[in-house]
Formats: C-alpha cells, sequence, structure tokens
C-alpha cells in the first residue's frame, strides 16, 4: 500500500455537504513494530483503552507535552489501515472525533501485549482463588472487580491478592514496603490503584500505613534508648512514637499502674489530657495492626501492668477489645473491658441500629468465654437492637 491509495470516506449524515464522516483504508501497510518508541508507548495507552476512544481523550491521554505525538500518530495509524477516524467539518476543515483502532488482537501482538482472551482466563483463575477463601474484608472489592476491563480486573485482583498474603503473614508498613512486597518495587502501585484500595478496604486494619506509623501514648514512663532518654509524660497532652524508637529502648523508668486503652480517637484525646497520674493511656486504632501489637507488646515488657481496653459499645468494639486483651493474657497479666457495660450504653442519648452484620458478629461470639461485662453488653444489644458509640461516654 502507497500513501496515494484512496480512502474510503463514509458520510456521517444526510447533507448534501456532509458535516460528519469515517475515514480509513481498507489494507494494512506498514507493521506498528517499525514505531518508535514514545509512539509505541503511546499507542499501548490507547489500546489499554479498550480500542474505541474520543479523539479528545486520546489527546489528554498523551498530555500538552506529547499532543504532536499523538496528532503524528493518529495520522500514521489512519494512513496504514489500523485506525478509523471518526471526523466532523469545524471552520471549513475535518477536525478528529473519533478514533477505533483496527484488529487489536495483531496490534497487541506486535506490541507484545497478552491478548484479552488470556488476560480474562488469567483474571477468571484468579477471582476463583480469591473466592475461594475471601475474608468479608475483601469480598465486595472482588466483587466489584468484575465490571472491569480484564486487564484492569487482573492488575487490581493481583493487588487483593496480596494484601491477603501481607495480611495472613500479620506484616506491618508503609504503602511503600506493601508496594516493594506486591510488585518488586516501592513506586508500582498508582495513584489510581491507592485510591481505589484505601476506598474499598480499610488498609490500616491491614497494617497499611501511608507514612510510618505512630504510637500515641501519654504515660508516667522514661524510655532508655542507646541514644538518650525520652520522657513519655513530658508533653501537656501525649506524644507520637515510632514502632522503631519503642522496639530501640533497653529499659523503662518508673511504673505504670495501669495501661488503659481508648479505640476513638477523640476520646483517647481527651483522656490522655486528664488522665491520673499513674496512669498510661495509648490510642488503639481499631483492630489492632502488628506495629501496634508488637509495639505496644514491648512496653508492657517494659512496664508490666493491668489494662483496662475501651472501645465503641458495638459488635466490633467488643472484637477489638478481646483482639487487644490478649497481649496481656499473653504476659499472664489481667485486663477488664472499661465503660462498656450495658449501664453505659444505655446512658448514652444517641444510639443506632443493628446492622445483619452486627448480628452475625454477635452470634459467632463464644458469649461462655466473654468478660462477664462484655456478655452482658452483647446481651444488651441483641434484647434492644441497639448499639454506641464511645465518644458519647468518654
Amino acid at each position: 500500500m502507497t500513501d496515494t491509495d484512496p480512502f474510503i470516506v463514509e458520510a456521517l449524515d444526510d447533507r448534501p455537504l456532509p458535516r460528519r464522516r469515517r475515514r480509513y483504508r481498507a489494507q494494512r501497510g506498514a507493521s506498528v513494530e517499525t514505531l518508535p518508541q514514545p509512539w509505541r508507548a503511546l499507542l499501548v495507552r490507547w489500546i489499554a483503552r479498550g480500542g474505541r476512544s474520543r479523539w479528545e481523550t486520546l489527546a489528554k491521554e498523551a498530555g500538552a507535552a506529547e499532543l504532536q505525538t499523538a496528532q503524528a500518530l493518529l495520522d500514521w495509524l489512519v494512513r496504514q489501515g489500523w485506525a478509523r477516524v471518526e471526523e466532523a467539518r469545524r471552520h471549513g476543515d475535518w477536525w478528529p472525533v473519533r478514533v477505533e483502532l483496527i484488529d487489536l488482537p495483531t496490534l497487541r501482538t506486535a506490541l507484545g501485549l497478552p491478548d484479552e482472551a488470556a488476560l480474562a482466563e488469567q483474571w477468571r483463575l484468579l477471582r476463583e482463588a480469591l473466592q475461594a477463601r475471601c475474608e468479608p474484608l475483601f469480598a465486595q472489592a472482588v466483587a466489584e472487580l468484575d465490571g472491569l476491563p480484564p486487564a484492569r480486573a487482573l492488575a487490581r485482583g493481583q493487588l487483593l491478592a496480596a494484601a491477603k498474603r501481607w495480611h495472613e503473614e500479620e506484616r506491618s508498613g508503609t504503602r511503600r514496603d506493601f508496594a516493594l512486597y506486591a510488585r518488586g518495587s516501592t513506586k508500582a502501585v498508582t495513584d489510581a490503584e491507592w485510591f481505589w484500595l484505601e476506598t474499598r478496604i480499610d488498609l490500616s486494619e491491614l497494617g497499611i500505613e501511608r507514612h510510618t506509623p505512630l504510637l500515641l501514648i501519654a504515660a508516667p514512663l522514661t524510655l532508655i534508648t542507646p541514644t538518650g532518654r525520652l520522657e513519655l509524660a513530658a508533653g501537656t497532652d501525649f506524644c507520637a512514637i515510632t514502632p522503631a524508637t519503642v522496639h530501640a529502648a533497653r529499659q523503662g523508668e518508673q511504673s505504670v499502674a495501669r495501661w488503659r486503652l481508648v479505640e476513638n480517637r477523640t476520646s483517647f484525646e481527651r483522656l490522655a489530657r486528664a488522665r491520673e497520674a499513674d496512669t498510661g493511656v495509648v490510642w488503639l486504632p481499631g483492630f489492632a495492626p502488628t506495629w501496634w501489637r508488637e509495639a505496644m507488646a514491648r512496653l508492657i515488657a517494659l512496664a508490666p501492668a493491668p489494662a483496662e481496653i475501651a472501645c465503641d459499645p458495638d459488635p466490633a468494639g467488643i472484637e477489638i477489645a478481646l483482639d487487644a486483651g490478649r497481649l496481656w493474657e499473653a504476659r499472664g497479666l489481667p485486663w477488664r473491658p472499661w465503660r462498656m457495660a450495658p449501664a453505659d450504653i444505655a446512658a448514652l442519648p444517641h444510639r443506632a441500629a443493628l446492622t445483619p452484620r452486627d448480628r452475625e458478629r454477635l452470634a459467632a461470639l463464644d458469649q461462655a468465654r466473654l468478660p462477664k461485662q462484655l456478655a452482658a453488653l452483647a446481651q444488651w444489644m441483641l434484647a434492644h437492637g441497639e448499639k454506641g458509640e464511645q465518644e458519647g461516654l468518654l
């Protein structure tokens, strides 16, 4: 085929002088393998959009820096029979409106891209593996992926699979740590993928923090580290320390009469400012991630004392309190729920109705093994069909 071969032009309206048309060539010319690398990279991004897009969308995909490259690539694709372009007449000239790439399987092969059928099969197998043992934390996210193109569903499904492994291995760290674990590079997870993950699952519950996690604490304790002394009661309200700092402590001076864990952040801040002089108050970030449990276990070793654990008076709050209490049980130390009795929730001015998921959680609890106060709280919620929030109590 030569550039002198005629284009096929189809009018897209019934006007004597059409204002919209489709233009293409029926025969293929040069292979896309001959394209310069910048053109190839841009074409790969266009193919990822499905092969049929508005020209405005493709131009935005290229960006201002590559707009001339995009225009030259479009012209080449049409001249070589790899694209059809729908055009509109404006100011006496023809302007591209919509672009349709032709013979996507051949284009993918030439560019070294996997074909859609192979991607769809890979996604089907991964989806079955994810659904075979899918905790509620991931179930909704997995279900949503079916509506995406196979390549994107596979990529995000692989991130979910990595998150499940991370969770099962009880890892913790920053987002960069997780990206390195999941894809071998600290920058391999895109901003769009991070946004999708954080709006579908609780990353902090998985121990994946945006930055280095911090333990919020106010306590009559001085940590002795290889580089100096850190007084945890020096602040007027509380201080924030990294897990690495806690683990570096060789000993703790002074003593703590009791540790008080508070789940609600606002309630923690209030109690930290008004704490008794001999009490250590620590923020409990929901279902405690591994980094928090390990740091708290180190503090308990440095300053062993009983614990009072205050969580939302709701089904999840019972589970969170039990989970945190195991740290004290592991060292043979007592702990008890605090401000989680039936009288506390009954005194709240506002309560919410239990959801079906709340009732499932309550039914799954072994009430015979619960601390008496938590067993009574569970029975009250079942009887009244209501739950509460800690902020109204503390």
